[in-house]
């Protein structure tokens, strides 16, 4: 397919497009460190099914880019949630299924949390949601975040800039059991990783989150609707990798009370934390199915 790109107030975001046009459309949200690639053993199961697809490039990667050199490179979630609606809003896309991996699974829920009228359908994929802030992990989970924590110190900020694809690559090599990637399919995303954006929007993305960050003021009052929703009203499929060895399927476990509107939870043996990339025929059916369902 080829890149199109539409102009939002913030962003000149890149995206694929593509299947039926009068098809009900998903958009599908790539995490970290990933990009819309992601979604390359999906997408054409899902247009042969029906379905119109819109893959965007988040801000921060790809050739995705802000409009101006003045606005805040945040990576906070709402603030991609807000993009994701001012995309839909340029593609006049009334309503919309959410398909999102690991980022965005989290910018997926807060779609349905806070615009359950634009969001007809959650696919959320490695990452669970409970309401509020975010906990501090059990120790386990600490540990596998250690990622996160060093991107809080100066020199991993640093590190982060100055060797960003190693970087990713680390977390390539340890989230999943060995051997699930082809060394093409890395550098093919990891073009995406050479948006000069990238460090900046990927570390304040995970500092803010823990409250070591200041939080961009353009997102206060949807920061506020989203960290003050106590349930999810919008029916949610959540699919987990049980080899997933970053979020450990234990946290995304036993969330079906914070779900008003219906919530099935399907744990993929063997795989880890890139469904999408390591098991996309599962995925694909598992994702038509649910959106298949009355």
């Amino acid at each position: 397919m080829t890149v199109q790109f539409a102009t939002t107030p913030v962003l000149r975001i890149a995206y694929e497009r593509g299947g039926p046009v009068d098809g009900a459309p998903v958009i599908l949200l790539h995490g970290w460190p990933d990009d819309a690639r992601t979604f390359d053993g999906v997408v054409p199961a899902l247009q042969a099914a029906g379905f119109q697809t819109v893959v965007p490039w988040l801000r921060g990667f790809g050739p995705t880019s802000f409009l101006s050199a003045d606005t805040m490179r945040s990576g906070e979630i709402v603030a991609m949630a807000q993009d994701a609606i001012d995309l839909a809003d340029a593609l006049k896309l009334e309503t919309f299924a959410v398909v999102g991996h690991d980022w965005g699974a989290r910018i997926a829920y807060v779609l349905a949390a806070v615009h359950p009228e634009r969001a007809t359908r959650v696919c959320a994929l490695s990452v669970g949601w409970q309401p509020g802030e975010l906990p501090t992990p059990a120790l386990e989970q600490v540990r596998k975040y250690w990622y996160q924590w060093f991107m809080a110190t100066e020199r991993g900020a640093e590190t982060v800039k100055s060797d960003r694809k190693a970087f990713a690559r680390i977390q390539w090599e340890t989230w999943a059991p060995q051997g699930w990637f082809r060394e093409s399919e890395f550098e093919t995303t990891a073009k995406s990783f050479e948006n000069p954006d990238w460090p900046e929007v990927t570390v304040h993305s995970y500092t803010v989150r823990w409250g070591e960050a200041r939080k961009d003021p353009r997102y206060r009052d949807l920061d506020q609707r989203a960290m003050s929703a106590q349930a999810i009203s919008v029916p949610t499929l959540m699919i987990q990798g049980a080899a997933d060895s970053v979020t450990l399927p234990s946290t995304t476990d036993g969330k079906e009370k914070y779900f008003t509107g219906g919530y099935r939870r399907h744990v993929l043996d063997g795989i880890g934390h890139f469904p999408t990339r390591e098991a996309p025929d599962a995925v694909s059916r598992l994702v038509i199915d649910f959106l298949k369902t009355k």
